[in-house]
């Protein structure tokens, strides 16, 4: 069944069951008000006959009982008066009496309302009619009986009347009832189709769906989780692009970057094999075949190892050492390339100053750093200082060269990254993951880095280690 027809059904049936309840409820006490009326009303004639119809405690006045009976004629009440042995006085017709049950009731001095169908004491017919008794004692004895009457047709027709507009006003508001379902079920399937329609479209990979999201019901917030949703979705979608394209040109770097000395080692092996080579240069083709075979070894450590520390396999055995030791002798393992491209190292780094953090990775950290400073600059000056923050050490790692423009910024912490893509055949940076090895490892220390640079005015790298009491095992950034 469509939902448009299910929430019809719902609402009607509610709508439906709240109007036959009100109905009855309504007729129900309409019946009660209609009767009680009624024996109210008898009450009050038998109340004013035996303030006027007995001339005294043994004589009736049957005058002005037949001018009340005139007067009610419309209502057809009559009175019938009984003695106090249940004998009919009034009018002057032998036989008939009161009901045993209702009589012992008079004689204890209780009025009786009675509905039933019962022999009428006038004409001797059984009828439907409401009877009002009520007793008149005298001085403790039981004098008279005064009856009222009346036939309940003209009740019944009053009743009736109310049934029959209590069901037209029924049969209008179910019909109301039926068209404003239906208009609101409409109303909420439209909005119901466009949310599915918007999903048909998403399925198919269109997340270029706009949907109004007004208003505050269920289905506007649905609505507004939808479209979050899609945007989210196109987020996704284009870094997926983006770091799909990272790949792929990561896997092109890194293929040149192994043909390279895999074609200049089997040159070699193929001259020292057929003695093409002249001994005094064999010795310098050996170290030339080491050097490319480190430099195929730290391509594929930098993989695996970018790998294990962004699914956080590395355990850091972090601990307390003076940095200055370890900074220098970075800058001495560095110290020829740096001279080979014209800079100056300046270190700038008290010796007790003191780091908490893993041995191993805090070297790594700051080789990286500077190899990248040495790469991007010519003929500079590549400055690293240290100092004692608030429980904290502080290091900045500043070069004058290249630098970067803000999109270059933004993306440096970036797997398979390059600042400058025409260095990427250079023996420094081959896989583009130095940088992003840092940010894992940083963010692994439960510490902070961050990077200022200018195009033509150089970068500067801040970076902090937090001392052992403030350090968490905080989970490393996705870059």
């Amino acid at each position: 069944m469509k939902l448009i027809y299910q929430q019809m059904i719902g609402m009607l049936t509610t709508i439906i069951v709240s109007l036959l309840v009100v109905a009855a409820l309504f007729i129900h006490s309409t019946t009660t008000a209609a009767w009680e009326d009624n024996f109210r009303q008898l009450s009050s004639y038998t109340s004013n006959l035996e303030q006027n119809a007995l001339l005294n405690k043994s004589t009736i006045n049957s005058e002005f009982i037949q001018s009340s009976e005139r007067i009610l004629s419309g209502q057809h009440v009559n009175f019938v008066i009984y003695n106090s042995k249940n004998q009919m006085r009034y009018p002057g017709v032998a036989g008939g009496s009161i009901q045993s049950k209702y009589w012992q009731q008079l004689k204890s001095g209780d009025s009786v309302a009675v509905k039933a169908a019962t022999t009428n004491p006038r004409n001797g017919k059984t009828q439907n009619i409401t009877i009002f008794y009520r007793p008149v004692f005298y001085s403790g004895k039981l004098l008279y009986v005064i009856a009222a009457y009346e036939p309940v047709e003209a009740i019944q027709t009053t009743i009736s009347k109310t049934k029959r507009s209590v069901l037209i006003g029924f049969i209008i508001s179910a019909t109301v009832a039926v068209i404003l379902s239906y208009f609101i079920a409409r109303y909420t399937n439209r909005r119901i189709d466009r949310l599915r329609n918007a999903t048909h479209e998403v399925a198919q990979g269109n997340y270029d769906v706009e949907l109004e999201t007004t208003g505050r019901d269920e289905i506007s917030e649905l609505a507004s989780d939808f479209s979050n949703m899609t945007d989210s979705l196109k987020a996704s979608e284009k870094e997926i692009e983006r770091q799909e394209d990272r790949r792929r040109q990561f896997m092109a770097d890194a293929a040149h970057e192994m043909r390279t000395p895999l074609t200049t080692i089997n040159g070699l092996l193929e001259g020292l094999a057929y003695d093409a080579i002249p001994e005094e240069s064999k010795a310098k083709s050996i170290e030339l075949m080491q050097n490319e075979t480190k430099r195929l070894i730290r391509i594929v450590n930098e993989n695996l190892d970018y790998e294990k520390i962004r699914t956080n396999q590395i355990i850091l055995q972090r601990q307390a050492f003076k940095a200055k030791r370890d900074i220098d002798n970075v800058t001495l393992q560095l110290h020829q390339k740096a001279e080979s491209a014209g800079d100056e190292l300046i270190v700038d780094v008290p010796e007790d100053l003191m780091v908490y953090a893993d041995h191993d990775r805090f070297v790594q950290i700051i080789f990286n750093i500077v190899q990248n400073a040495i790469q991007f600059t010519q003929n500079g000056h590549v400055r690293i200082t240290g100092q004692r923050g608030y429980q904290q050490a502080e290091f900045s790692i500043s070069d004058d060269g290249i630098g970067m423009s803000a999109d270059q910024v933004q993306n440096i912490w970036e797997r398979y990254y390059k600042a400058d893509p025409s260095r990427k055949n250079t023996k420094y940076g081959e896989s583009g993951l130095g940088l992003a090895i840092v940010h894992q490892l940083v963010a692994q220390h439960g510490g902070t880095i961050d990077v200022q640079s200018e195009l033509g005015a150089g970068t500067t790298f801040h970076i902090t280690f937090p001392d052992e009491q403030e350090t968490s095992d905080a989970q490393p950034a996705d870059a």
